[in-house]
């Protein structure tokens, strides 16, 4: 046996004490549910409780997958941003329908969100951006996101152009940066268990209310 396979064969799973979850108590909207989920992970010491995994579908009909950072959770769904020239935002253009993942271990917790996504305004991206670090505003000044890159050092130079600028100019724009909102069609809440008697609540959407049910683990 490999190292790699004594290694995945040696992982726990949940040896620890996790939360109770009892879906008779979840409120009839899945936003509430979330935010208190989500203040709960980061109050348990879980590490970047904010990135998730999105999804999305490429022109040739295959699942693309990466992880990026929540920006916000209100009634319009949940907020994200990037270059609408990434990869992302060119499949986005193509077909809106997408999914969200998110994962806190520290409780034995998943959070998965399906939907269409649809761009905000130039106001909102603006406000995104110059609301980020210098770092992050340095970021998307590079630009070209997901593009061929010749070599490193031709980043390093980029890079550093983009840092002197996001300095100099804290309130430059980026004309690509655009913010994204998910459109929840389904929500789905999952909460493990020691003896592997997961709790699985989904809200499914139907017109303008939500439907809720129980899933089989």
């Amino acid at each position: 046996m490999t190292a790699f396979h004594e290694t995945l064969r040696s992982l726990r799973v949940w040896d620890t004490t996790l939360p109770a979850f009892d879906p008779d108590t979840a409120p009839a909207d899945p936003l509430p549910l979330f935010r208190q989920w989500f203040v709960a992970a980061a109050e348990a010491g879980q590490s970047e409780p904010h990135t998730m995994s999105l999804a999305t579908v490429g022109p040739d009909g295959l699942p693309d997958v990466r992880t990026l950072m929540l920006h916000d959770a209100d009634e319009r769904g949940w907020h994200f941003a990037s270059h609408a020239t990434s990869t992302k935002g060119r499949q986005l253009a193509a077909d809106p329908r997408a999914a969200l993942g998110f994962y806190w271990p520290v409780q034995g917790r998943q959070v998965r969100v399906r939907g269409q996504v649809a761009g905000g305004t130039p106001e909102e991206a603006a406000a995104d951006l110059h609301a980020r670090s210098t770092g992050a505003l340095a970021s998307a000044l590079v630009g070209r996101q997901s593009e061929v890159l010749p070599s490193r050092e031709e980043l390093a130079r980029a890079s550093e152009a983009a840092w002197a600028r996001a300095e100099a100019e804290p309130d430059a724009e980026s004309a690509t940066w655009t913010v994204y909102v998910l459109e929840p069609r389904e929500v789905e809440f999952f909460q493990g268990d020691e003896r592997r008697r997961h709790v699985r609540l989904r809200y499914r959407r139907e017109g303008d209310a939500w439907v809720r049910e129980l899933l089989w683990p």
